[in-house]
């Protein structure tokens, strides 16, 4: 089993909630990997080794793709694909469906929060990150919504969190 203390999961927007949408290219989007990239590099100094994703569109594609790139480096890291049910990807669009599925086949780990979707499947996903974890990196604008109560759980177990603001990305 890997040690709570060492791991490391992330909680971010959908494209849907970003400025600039889908549009990696903006230079706000830049930024933010950039950001996402620093975060990752500074758990992995603070001796977090193990990294879990929830595999989302938009923030937890740059998450995944950062410590992916960060592994090829400093191979002493791992990547967990937390996965909130078999038909996550389902309704997305063809390219993210074939970008998650890269991600998810790049993983070390893959657990399948549950076998079948139901309402509240995301919402156990994040609590799984959280309970595996000691330390949250999060993309958050303050918005109601998954990434609010995934902190707001993290809050109440007591694993800190470091917020990267994305209207602040200039």
């Amino acid at each position: 089993m890997r040690e709570r203390r060492k791991a490391c999961c992330f909680t971010g927007h959908r494209p849907e909630k970003l400025p600039w949408g889908t549009d990696e290219g903006d230079p706000r989007c830049v930024q933010l990997k950039d950001a996402i990239q620093d975060a990752v590099e500074a758990a992995y100094e603070e001796g977090y080794r193990h990294f879990i994703c929830g595999m989302a569109r938009g923030c937890d594609f740059y998450f995944a793709e950062v410590v992916l790139a960060l592994r090829a480096e400093r191979t002493d890291i791992t990547l967990e694909a937390a996965i909130p049910c078999p038909t996550q990807s389902r309704a997305w669009p063809e390219e993210d469906r074939r970008r998650w599925q890269a991600l998810v086949d790049r993983c070390d780990y893959e657990t399948m929060v549950q076998g079948q979707y139901t309402p509240d499947c995301m919402h156990r996903r994040n609590r799984y990150m959280v309970d595996h974890s000691g330390l949250i990196i999060a993309v958050y604008d303050g918005a109601e919504g998954g990434t609010r109560r995934t902190l707001e759980y993290a809050m109440r177990k007591k694993v800190p969190f470091l917020d990267i603001r994305p209207e602040g990305l200039e």
